[in-house]
């Protein structure tokens, strides 16, 4: 059930893609996600605190970072570096690793997501913007991104001793409804969104090329965290965190840099990423699933 559940999403995603209001319905199901249930599932997490979660958050954020300023001293090419690094971790992160290693997987993908979603609210605009970012707005920016609000609401609950609550049964009934409902909503919205976009067999060359490097990246810095920073508190850490450099690049840069440039490159790399990560996220689960 857990390894079908995204695979049945998915292909209800490409069914909808079909109907008149698809794109209204993309775009409701985007902001569920993002706003609500991604929050619900951080908070919940966060109450419930588990050893290590803050490692892999500011873990995540400064592989983020060295993902970016590798690319962008190979290349020379900002908006291509922010695809390489800011990946899309609210749409395919969570569905697919619950699919790979279970719940139990949760708590490690919201502290790697947290640390990417800063990297992405501090760093994207600047990077994709032509003119230089005043420091008020991206703090204001940061401290209004869904992430770190539920990350502010969970404090608050740990202070109020939430988590010594001996009747919490409807606290988990809402946390595992929005668990599963975060599941089907990232890979809908994924079908969906997969549709509607055509690609060129050469923008998929590129992104598979892009993919190797960034797959030995991840094998790179997997190693060392293994051996010089064991993350032994949380079950799965180090398989999540691979994840994340098999996972394609965040959908909004898009956006962003249509908003900032007036281009809109960047819409081919995230679809034909996407296609190729999906192969990539196969073959991962292959092999996880012989050792």
């Amino acid at each position: 059930m857990v390894l079908l559940f995204p695979l049945f999403s998915l292909i209800s995603g490409l069914i909808l893609a079909n109907c008149s209001n698809a794109t209204a319905l993309k775009t409701l199901l985007s902001a569920v996600l993002t706003r609500v249930l991604i929050p619900i599932v951080i908070i919940y997490n966060m109450v419930y605190y588990r050893e290590g979660s803050l490692s892999l958050v500011l873990l995540s954020l400064c592989t983020a970072i060295v993902l970016f300023a590798l690319y962008a001293l190979l290349y020379k090419d900002r908006v291509q570096a922010l695809c390489f690094s800011y990946t899309n971790m609210a749409w395919l992160g969570f569905p697919i690793a619950i699919a790979l290693f279970g719940p139990e997987a949760s708590a490690p993908m919201i502290a790697l997501y947290i640390g990417v979603s800063l990297f992405g609210n501090v760093w994207a605009v600047s990077a994709v913007s032509t003119e230089t970012q005043p420091l008020g707005k991206i703090v204001k920016k940061v401290i209004q991104s869904p992430p770190v609000i539920a990350l502010a609401i969970a404090g608050l609950l740990r202070l109020l001793q939430v988590q010594y609550l001996d009747q919490h049964q409807w606290i988990d009934a809402v946390y595992l409804f929005a668990k599963w409902a975060m599941s089907f909503s990232g890979m809908c919205v994924l079908g969906m969104w997969l549709r509607q976009t055509r690609i060129a067999w050469d923008d998929v060359w590129h992104s598979a090329k892009v993919a190797m490097l960034k797959l030995c990246c991840g094998m790179l810095i997997c190693t060392l965290v293994y051996f010089y920073f064991p993350l032994t508190d949380l079950p799965h850490a180090l398989g999540s965190l691979f994840l994340l450099f098999c996972l394609p690049p965040a959908a909004n840069i898009v956006a962003l840099e249509n908003h900032y440039q007036g281009t809109g490159t960047s819409a081919k790399y995230i679809a034909a990423g996407t296609l190729v990560s999906c192969g990539v996220i196969v073959i991962y689960a292959a092999v996880l699933h012989m050792l």
